[in-house]
């Protein structure tokens, strides 16, 4: 059965779906739509086009959906969507995207969010990731599945963050970061693998072995990146979690750390 406090403020049109609870003195606007049994603690604000989805918990004083901080907006009717059976923290700020980029933030389900991460206009997040206390992503950045922000992690604009990669506290990332790779330091530079992570995730010791030689071939045999990645992609054909790592790096973007 759903239950909103009777301090909350609701907006009529706000869709709200079976057993969602709404705390004390939160809000939610005329655009939001909340899927099944998500709760929302006191003194949330709900607002813009958003849309979450199932068994999410968003705790207090959190800000979701409210315009982008970016002086090109217009007020344009740009959306923010997350997924289900995330956890959002305390004091965290989602913004909607914008126009210059897809029109939509997005994260996706099954994340652990804690206190103060800013998540910009036009982010997309996949699943399973974890962000630390005050992690701050900018604007455009892509974050693939299971990637682990440490605390105070700054991610510039336009980065993208590789699947099963670390990055330890106060890490200032410029540039990409490529799956499985553990960064540090301001600006990040590479560290290691992520070893322990694949391990608990259930690689496989010869997978493990796979991803430690590719780092090599990345960071330590003095190859450029064209010749890296040929060598990288060919060895997937034996390793399959590799093709993970060649095809981030068939699209650098912004340069990889190094």
């Amino acid at each position: 059965m759903m239950s909103v406090h009777p301090s909350a403020i609701v907006h009529p049109a706000a869709k709200l779906g079976r057993g969602v609870v709404i705390g004390p003195y939160s809000i939610v606007g005329e655009h939001v739509e909340i899927g099944d049994h998500t709760v929302i603690g006191p003194h949330v604000v709900l607002t813009g086009h958003t849309r979450i989805g199932s068994d999410n918990r968003i705790f207090q004083f959190c800000s979701i959906g409210e315009q982008p901080q970016d002086k090109k907006y217009a007020g344009e009717p740009t959306r923010l969507e997350i997924g289900d059976r995330n956890t959002i923290r305390e004091f965290c700020t989602f913004n909607c995207g914008t126009t210059q980029d897809a029109g939509v933030t997005r994260l996706g389900n099954d994340n652990w969010i804690m206190a103060y991460v800013h998540l910009a206009h036009d982010c997309q997040v996949g699943n399973q990731t974890i962000f630390a206390n005050n992690a701050q992503i900018a604007g455009h950045v892509q974050v693939e599945d299971w990637a682990i922000l440490g605390a105070y992690t700054a991610v510039h604009q336009f980065v993208r963050i590789g699947a099963h990669s670390i990055t330890a506290m106060g890490t200032i990332l410029l540039q990409d970061l490529p799956p499985f790779v553990m960064a540090a330091g301001n600006p990040a530079v590479p560290r290691s693998i992520n070893a322990e992570g694949l391990k608990r995730r259930g690689f496989s010791a010869d997978a493990v072995a796979a991803v430690k030689r590719a780092y090599k071939t990345l960071y330590k045999a003095g190859m450029k990146l064209d010749e890296a990645r040929a060598v990288i992609e060919a060895d997937s054909a034996a390793v399959p979690e590799l093709a993970l790592l060649a095809g981030f790096l068939a699209h650098p973007g912004r340069g990889i750390i190094r």
